[in-house]
């Protein structure tokens, strides 16, 4: 490393890999349950983060709304800081894509097969579209690529800097 990037480094505070951990967390799920809307919107999925998180719990007109959604997408990033910290706990040391897809699948299956009963706007397994199921498997495929990689990465890097 140059020296003048190395002096780079030493001048900027320095994070720890778990608050940016817990970061990644949170714009992760933001971006992540962001487009889940989205597809919503457009029809590609009957689920959208507000059928989790406020539709399962109150049915009252306004959780038709814009803003159902974006309580619904805030609700998704709280829980994706604690999905991040587990990742950081189980996986960080983990190298590639593979560790983030599998995540991702595993919290796709937790969704819909083990917390579906919790809630009660989200269409059971065998009722589920295939548009909506291959439109949230890729979601979290790709959320958890996003976490994996982001926490590996910063991991590692932290561990380089270190050294």
């Amino acid at each position: 490393m140059s020296k003048r990037k190395h002096d780079q480094r030493k001048q900027e505070p320095q994070k720890s890999v778990v608050s940016k951990a817990v970061t990644t967390g949170f714009v992760s799920g933001v971006l992540w349950s962001g487009i889940g809307a989205f597809t919503y919107f457009f029809h590609f999925s009957e689920v959208s983060p507000a059928s989790f998180f406020i539709r399962s719990f109150w049915q009252n007109e306004w959780t038709s709304t814009w803003i159902a959604e974006v309580l619904g997408v805030l609700a998704v990033a709280l829980i994706s800081m604690v999905t991040a910290l587990v990742y950081y706990l189980a996986l960080k040391k983990l190298h590639g894509m593979w560790p983030g897809i599998v995540y991702g699948i595993l919290i796709w299956l937790l969704i819909f097969l083990a917390f579906n009963p919790i809630f009660n706007a989200v269409p059971a397994w065998g009722e589920l579209s295939s548009d909506t199921m291959v439109t949230t498997f890729c979601l979290h495929v790709l959320y958890g690529v996003f976490i994996g990689y982001s926490i590996s990465y910063e991991y590692h890097d932290f561990n380089q800097s270190a050294k």
